[in-house]
């Protein structure tokens, strides 16, 4: 197959299929058996460049269920990849794998697929059209956006994103937790703040109620409305009328807080809802049926029992039996729902809805993150395969302003709000820092180092890397020059090298995906403007390394098309973690 005429397919999809196609061959010969499963065979890059440019390791591992010599295999792998045009060689490494080297042909071809494809470059049918439920964000409806949710609704954003490139279905999902006791604090706090509309001396704010000054306008809204209808009336009353307008104010002002990220979900689903609904119920006498709730006593505390410990039947999901340490009650001694007992049910809800389930959670979760994974076990697996759960585990940010911790906000009382940290950086930058890190790292956002221009800022390196692109290109043309596929032979090895890492992106793309992994994206675009900057930087000690050489058009014309498709895998992985591609700086 000639690479150069390969009609935008990706070079290491190419490269699967020629591979697939020799093994093919080997078995239509009788040198393999038929029907050998290839799951585990891959195509990549090879560890140390200098081994080549792409390995496979298909005869290492095909060759024990082929009953075969792995030197045997390899060496007839060997004979039939070497009839590809684009395999310059074929060496045999270690027990069985095989480094390739190839053309020139093949990485310029693919240049030319990453111009035709454009911003679908990399877009992979990996998902089938699965269906993937990511629920993030889910902070109590009790006040603002603040910078500890901040990093858990990146993560998510950025994730259901880029499965949706990956060829998956999304539904992007918040769980509204509403019916707890924290959503009777709120409306307490919202009831002092309706007396103080009225003109109440209501003085400090007791301990215990929500402080910050974002319930003033709900407060004056209720006056407003029901004048003092309630300011003296017994709290049965009024506390859930309170707690569901409260509820939705929150909602409102949670929804402006996530636009100010690009954030948008399709779907908020009510715990209010679910237990008024009876799925709770209905997920508990299902569970019995089929033995995996039963009434018993929880084990006393470890340690030193307390005076007023006293032992209580309760309705227990049998979780032990799916790898937890204990069995959960899923009800309280006072009949109501404990949280992990709505929980169960608000994931059983979501399986009968997707294909798969992904959570995002703050790490303070860790420790529910067993019980809820054998839930969804037992649920979704008692007729065939449970659906695939994964909860990704999200570290708390350290908010720093050169190396000292920030000071709290005076409009949400006890923390800085999402929107005063986005007014002050902008969204770019606090998405892109969010994925700089793995999730489950500790993570200091330090307001100086943000904004920071220069190469140890990330943020600032891949913008960058984007905005000299462009210009570039509007250098090259302001002298008479266009990008042009017309000579790329006239690039040499270091500009291939630069080539050779772009054509990793689809790879990428499909690793962070099954991996559920988003933040590999930045690190490959972080990888990929350190290359770019490196090329660029050649030309200021060597003139004829520069992208724009007056005297050559032909080169200078393929070196600027080797540029804007750098710029435009920039664009398309910037787009994947919901951050612009700035065209200057």
């Amino acid at each position: 197959m000639n690479t150069e005429t390969r009609e935008n397919q990706t070079l290491y999809a190419a490269f699967t299929g020629h591979l697939s196609a020799a093994l093919d061959a080997l078995e239509a010969a009788g040198t393999l058996p038929g029907g050998l499963k290839r799951d585990a065979v891959t195509v990549e890059p090879p560890r140390d460049p200098s081994h080549g440019d792409l390995a496979t390791n298909a005869a290492m591992v095909l060759a024990k269920p082929a009953g075969m010599k792995p030197r045997d295999l390899v060496e007839a792998l060997v004979a039939e990849i070497s009839k590809l045009e684009a395999v310059t060689s074929a060496d045999i490494a270690g027990p069985g794998f095989i480094n390739l080297r190839l053309a020139p042909s093949a990485w310029l071809a693919e240049l030319r697929a990453i111009a035709a494809l454009g911003a679908d470059y990399g877009r992979s049918t990996m998902g089938g059209g699965t269906t993937v439920n990511v629920e993030y964000v889910s902070a109590n409806p009790t006040g603002p956006m603040h910078m500890g949710h901040c990093r858990g609704a990146v993560v998510g954003d950025a994730l259901a994103t880029l499965l949706e490139f990956a060829g998956h279905k999304v539904i992007r999902e918040y769980y509204v937790n509403d019916a707890g006791a924290q959503v009777q604090v709120l409306a307490r706090s919202v009831h002092l703040r309706y007396r103080e509309a009225l003109g109440q001396e209501v003085g400090e704010i007791p301990e215990g109620l929500y402080p910050g000054d974002y319930l003033v306008p709900i407060g004056k809204a209720l006056a407003g409305e029901f004048g003092d209808r309630y300011a003296k009336a017994p709290e049965s009353e009024w506390l859930d009328l309170f707690r569901e307008r409260a509820v939705a104010a929150m909602l409102v002002m949670i929804k402006d807080d996530l636009a100010l990220l690009g954030i948008h979900h399709d779907l908020f689903s009510s715990e209010a809802e679910l237990q008024a609904s009876g799925k709770p119920d209905e997920a508990e006498a299902w569970l019995r049926a089929k033995d995996l709730v039963y009434d018993g006593v929880l084990e006393a505390p470890k340690g030193k029992t307390p005076e007023d410990w006293e032992p209580v039947e309760l309705p227990l999901f049998r979780s032990t039996r799916f790898g937890d340490d204990q069995d959960r009650p899923i009800k309280k001694s006072d009949g109501t729902w404990t949280y992990f007992g709505a929980d169960l049910a608000y994931h059983y809800q979501k399986a009968q809805q997707a294909d798969a389930l992904v959570d995002i959670w703050g790490a303070d979760h860790a420790g529910t993150v067993k019980r809820i994974k054998a839930a969804v076990a037992a649920m979704t697996g008692a007729d065939g395969e449970p659906t695939p759960f994964e909860v990704k585990l999200v570290q708390m940010v350290q908010l720093l302003r050169d190396g000292e911790p920030v000071k709290m906000s005076k409009r949400s009382g006890n923390f800085v709000t999402l929107a005063d940290v986005v007014e002050e950086v902008g969204k770019d930058v606090v998405r892109f820092t969010m994925l700089t890190r793995k999730p489950e790292a500790q993570m200091d956002f330090d307001f100086a180092k943000v904004v920071e221009a220069s190469k140890d800022n990330p943020v600032f390196y891949v913008q960058y890397a984007h905005a000299r692109v462009c210009s570039t290109l509007r250098k090259g043309a302001a002298e008479g020059f266009a990008p042009s596929a017309a000579h790329l032979e006239r690039l040499g090895d270091e500009e291939l090298e630069l080539v050779k890492l772009a054509a990793q992106f689809p790879r990428v793309i499909e690793g962070a995906a099954a991996a559920r992994e988003p933040h590999r994206m930045a690190f490959f675009l972080g990888d990929l403007a350190a290359a770019f900057h490196g090329y660029w930087n050649l030309g200021n000690d060597r003139v004829e390394k520069r992208f724009i050489v007056a005297q050559d058009g032909d080169l200078t014309s393929a070196r600027l098309f080797l540029a804007a498709q750098i710029g435009q895998l920039v664009r398309n992985g910037l787009a994947l973690l919901g951050v612009d591609a700035v065209e200057e700086m």
